[in-house]
């Protein structure tokens, strides 16, 4: 009985290290390791494979759940940062010694704001911006 238990104990250890090694999000990892750590208390608490299976299914399913929301917000913050991108734009200018710097304009309504809070009706050229930004 005890090689069993051993055996089924190293088995499931060695299949929830396979799994974590190759897991690519939040969710799949937590469940890798809401199932080993699920494992070992079940089998610490009810010394039987039963347990440890029970163990390690319950562990798994809190770990994926977890895990899953951490995916959501990485994804929620994700979308947020790629919309707040689409808001802006980058023109570069030209300086009197040839060097090129960026101006970064936020789109607001049909016109463009710059850095200094500057509004204007239309995207302007680095020609237009080297007055105010550039040297």
């Amino acid at each position: 009985m005890r090689n069993t238990t051993m055996t089924t104990i190293i088995t499931a250890i060695s299949l929830a290290i396979l799994f974590i090694a190759g897991c690519g999000s939040n969710a799949s990892t937590g469940a890798g390791i809401g199932a080993l750590a699920g494992a070992g208390i079940g089998q610490l608490a009810g010394r039987s494979t039963e347990a440890t299976l029970i163990g390690a299914a319950i562990g798994g399913g809190a770990g994926y759940m977890v895990g899953n929301e951490a995916d959501k917000k990485n994804a929620r913050a994700e979308r947020a940062y790629i919309y707040e991108e689409m808001n802006y734009v980058t023109v570069n200018m030209t300086n009197s010694n040839g060097s090129i710097s960026q101006v970064r304009l936020r789109k607001q309504g049909v016109g463009y704001v710059g850095t200094r809070g500057e509004y204007y009706d239309h995207l302007p050229t680095g020609e237009q911006l080297r007055p105010l930004y550039g040297f």
